[in-house]
């Protein structure tokens, strides 16, 4: 059975505030789009927290459940809540799964793996996901380059994403924190 996945995601901290944006394409294996709607960015603990995320559907959905239990249990504490749940990924004998997650509160923006893995960029931007290294490399270009604020950073990249990657369509759900 085909796995269905296929996105992008980028985020983006600028001034204080930290954008995380989404296409809303859903791929099933290398040639079918199933759905181009889809929502993969969202808010959690009291829309304190944005979460994206990209990679099998299935496996996405699970990051995503099991990290909210963890803000749940770590009253919304970003980085205790990651440090957990990579701990937890790495004792539980989950880590065989193919997803990426970007997390993002209004201080702290962390990218998260299927094998355990809390990364916290250096620079204030990533991107995941089929599209990531072309939204990301927008994402850089521009930050380096002009005054935008993040919000039209992140959305240039997934444009830019969206138009050189077939796995990524212009349906953006996009996020602040």
């Amino acid at each position: 059975m085909e796995q269905f996945k296929g996105t992008t995601i980028v985020a983006v901290k600028r001034d204080g505030k930290t954008v995380i944006a989404g296409d809303g394409q859903v791929t099933m294996g290398q040639s079918i789009i199933f759905k181009g709607k889809a929502h993969k960015v969202r808010r959690l603990y009291d829309d304190k927290v944005v979460v994206g995320f990209a990679g099998g559907t299935a496996d996405a959905f699970f990051m995503c459940e099991e990290f909210e239990k963890m803000l749940n249990k770590y009253s919304g504490s970003l980085m205790r809540s990651s440090v957990e749940y990579a701990k937890s990924i790495r004792s539980g004998g989950h880590n065989n799964s193919e997803a990426l997650m970007i997390v993002a509160d209004k201080s702290t923006l962390l990218v998260l793996t299927s094998a355990g893995d809390v990364i916290e960029p250096d620079d204030g931007v990533c991107a995941i996901g089929s599209g990531g290294n072309f939204a990301l490399s927008a994402a850089k270009a521009l930050i380096n380059n002009t005054k935008l604020d993040a919000k039209t950073i992140a959305l240039k990249a997934m444009e830019i994403a969206s138009e050189i990657c077939v796995f990524t369509n212009n349906n953006f759900v996009v996020e602040e924190v």
